[in-house]
């Protein structure tokens, strides 16, 4: 290849550089997938609740199992990515996930006087997530393969927005599903979801040519490229990175009043502000849509500026401000909070899509730091953090309902995300990234 110029075969079987947007949309599909089942089963709470016979500490317990799963699978699975490759791990992950599902729908699921127990329910979400948790990893180390330098924050926030998208569409699917159809339903779709995806997988993802065996050298520049920071990727691996582990640890802190929430927030809706399904629902909706659309303009804005680092340091503090307001509101609303009910959902419509805009700019930041070859590792090491957080954040949230109420709960949110801000690394330097392709050397 000739200096300066970009190939226009790069994937194997003479796929031209259009396919990797037929990549980016099995990333997106897969990711929005399994997001309908992570961040939209929460959704159901009220009817997880009362359908399970759940307490509080039940249903904080049954909903962590998932961010448990996947948390503890995270590193596994990202090894593998960078070992086996993205298709096959994808492929597998997907499949199984399916299967985990419909078998929750067959024999998890409360019909008639028969309800499954507590010890069944957290175990079948738990499953569920270690399946689950191939996805991450191994869809974004295929983007980072076929996106150069330049537009990887775009095309990663792309990706990462099928997260909230995902969990959008199963914010106004799943509460539905099991209200009128029962639990069995809601499973059987987000099963069926993650099979039609695997069809999509098989038939477009495919490991681009222009890698070589270590990743070191790519036509669209995964070697070689400057990132947002200045810095080439690191040669050493990535659980020996002290940077990408400051970026997941201000990811897993930045997710605590994210997840609360995705977790508790419908809970905090019916119970505290007195609204409807209907509301809830489309506040939770909201919530989504906001986050999606937060994450593709960051992604493209930070590309533009080569400022993903402290565009996470000022996500950090804009939601600690934000849930800082929201607890003082809670506290001040005293016996009056059913009146201000619309007030609660937009303060927690602003405050969940603050704590979610920074999603694909940091995991850019992750794969980025690592290098393509082992972004799957990198990837997973932030998910691992991140999904932690997942699991304990709704077990943490009844016991502080129990010792302050919410505006507790609100103001631990609001501590947390000031704590990602001297977590995160600070810049190297700032600038522009250039968007030109790395040549091939050869």
């Amino acid at each position: 290849m000739k200096n300066g110029t970009v190939a226009t075969a790069l994937g194997s079987g003479g796929r031209t550089a259009s396919h990797r947007w037929k990549v980016l949309g099995v990333g997106f599909a897969a990711n929005a997938s399994f997001s309908a089942a992570f961040s939209g089963i929460p959704t159901t709470a009220v009817f997880l609740r009362s359908d399970y016979h759940l307490g509080n500490g039940g249903l904080g317990l049954v909903l962590g199992m998932l961010g448990l799963g996947i948390a503890v699978s995270e590193l596994p699975w990202g090894l593998l990515t960078d070992r086996w490759g993205d298709r096959r791990v994808l492929l597998l992950g997907l499949l199984t996930t399916a299967a985990a599902l419909a078998g929750m729908a067959l024999f998890v699921a409360p019909s008639g006087a028969h309800v499954p127990s507590v010890t069944m329910l957290a175990l079948g979400l738990l499953l569920v997530g270690l399946l689950g948790g191939s996805v991450n990893g191994s869809s974004g180390r295929a983007v980072m393969a076929w996106f150069r330098e330049g537009e990887r924050g775009l095309a990663m926030s792309i990706r990462q927005t099928a997260v909230p998208a995902g969990g959008g569409v199963g914010a106004l699917v799943l509460p539905v599903l099991a209200s009128h159809f029962g639990f069995a339903s809601a499973y059987a779709v987000l099963a069926l979801a993650c099979a039609i995806t695997a069809g999509f997988t098989r038939h477009w993802l495919h490991e681009p040519s222009h890698v070589d065996a270590d990743g070191a050298r790519t036509a669209h520049g995964a070697a070689g490229a400057t990132g947002a920071t200045g810095a080439t990727p690191a040669k050493v691996s990535p659980l020996r990175n002290v940077s990408i582990w400051r970026v997941a640890l201000g990811a897993a802190a930045l997710c605590v009043p994210q997840l609360a929430v995705i977790t508790f927030g419908t809970v905090f809706l019916h119970d505290f502000s007195r609204a409807g399904v209907l509301a809830i629902s489309l506040t939770m909706a909201a919530v989504q849509t906001g986050a999606a659309i937060a994450r593709v303009w960051s992604g493209g804005w930070t590309d533009r500026r080569g400022n993903r680092r402290a565009y996470m340091r000022v996500c950090s503090l804009l939601t600690a401000v934000l849930f800082a307001s929201l607890a003082l509101l809670t506290g001040l609303a005293g016996l009056h909070h059913a009146a201000l009910s619309s007030v609660f959902a937009v303060m927690i419509v602003l405050g969940g899509v603050s704590a979610s805009a920074w999603h694909g700019v940091a995991f850019t930041e992750l794969a980025t730091q690592a290098g393509t070859s082992r972004a799957g590792t990198a990837l997973a090491i932030g998910n691992t953090c991140v999904f932690l957080t997942l699991f304990l954040t709704p077990l943490a949230i009844p016991l502080l309902l129990s010792m302050g109420s919410w505006p507790m709960v609100w103001a631990v949110a609001s501590v947390c995300a000031l704590i990602a801000w001297p977590v995160f690394p600070r810049a190297v330097r700032s600038g522009k990234i250039s968007a030109a392709p790395v040549c091939d050397p050869t």
